[in-house]
């Protein structure tokens, strides 16, 4: 019987949580860390890794991966899909900018009813779709990353300089986060199997600096994954394979039952994606393109962000 691939996430949560390096981090929660991994997610057979161990909301990962090829960054148009995930740095900035005691709820009310309030309060700075869309080069003029990816898949996939990237030197001190997913390379095989009436095949490399394993890995290779999904498509290629390298890679220590918990479980079949329609390009899916079947997960287990 072939091992289930999210053992790959598994093995490497037990190492980290065995064998990881107990330090003080950036949010002061703690972590324990470990440096360098690599996991390999085979997508040939429509396979879609979505974690089974715990519940992985992968409409929200994707909806996050549609909002950075919009190339924004402000978390109004995140929240009005009902897309809570990254209120927490603009709330902790208003919060300790103005002294209020605002709730989560109230905050995220106020910059959907106030456009204004979210021109001052919702916007992250430059982060990941800025860069991918909107990169300003030195005389002004803007790169866009994923535009050019896919334009020389279409013209010349056997290069080795498809690839685009978050880590934008000069902007970093601006950003809410600094890119964490910073790095992705792709390459495409069988090109000279086109003429014989085979697609060529798709993988993606993603490099990730810093990857917090108990909520960020789970959402960031669902999120990896449909994006190698949606570029295949647009490129006329097949989804092969997705490779998730992590730099240092951790477990806060509030996130330790968590990790215990899903160590105890078995991995379930991972689900089937199929992408419902054609879009004309990169910036034209939506969420109800992604058909997922066969996705039957452990429960959700809850943890907090750190910040």
């Amino acid at each position: 019987m072939a091992r289930h691939q999210e053992q790959q996430y598994l093995d490497l949560v037990e190492h980290v949580l065995r064998n990881g390096d107990k330090r003080i981090d950036r949010t002061g929660v703690g972590t324990l860390a470990s440096f360098g991994a690599m996991m390999r997610f085979d997508m040939s057979d429509g396979t879609f890794p979505v974690y089974t161990t715990k519940r992985v909301y992968w409409k929200t990962a994707v909806k996050e991966m549609l909002w950075f090829l919009t190339g924004q960054t402000n978390i109004r148009s995140l929240l009005t899909d009902n897309v809570r995930i990254w209120t927490d740095w603009p709330l902790d900035k208003y919060r300790k900018a103005t002294g209020r005691t605002i709730s989560q709820q109230d905050f995220e009310a106020r910059i959907l009813a106030d456009e204004n309030f979210a021109l001052e309060w919702g916007d992250l700075g430059p982060v990941y779709g800025k860069q991918w869309r909107r990169w300003v080069g030195p005389n002004g003029q803007e790169y866009d990353q994923i535009s050019a990816v896919i334009d020389t898949l279409r013209s010349n996939p056997s290069s080795r300089r498809m690839l685009f990237h978050a880590w934008n030197v000069a902007d970093l001190d601006k950003m809410a986060l600094n890119p964490c997913h910073n790095f992705y390379q792709f390459f495409a095989s069988g090109i000279g199997e086109r003429e014989g009436g085979s697609a060529p095949r798709l993988s993606l490399m993603v490099g990730t600096r810093s990857n917090d394993l108990g909520l960020g890995n789970p959402f960031n290779v669902c999120q990896q994954a449909a994006l190698l999904a949606m570029v295949a498509q647009q490129v006329d290629m097949v989804p092969h394979e997705l490779i998730w390298v992590g730099g240092d890679v951790h477990l806060y220590l509030n996130h330790i039952e968590l990790a215990e918990t899903i160590l105890k479980r078995e991995p379930r079949p991972f689900p089937k994606l199929r992408l419902v329609r054609r879009p004309d390009s990169i910036d034209d899916y939506r969420i109800e393109d992604f058909e997922v079947t066969g996705y039957d997960p452990h429960p959700a287990i809850e943890a907090p962000v750190a910040v």
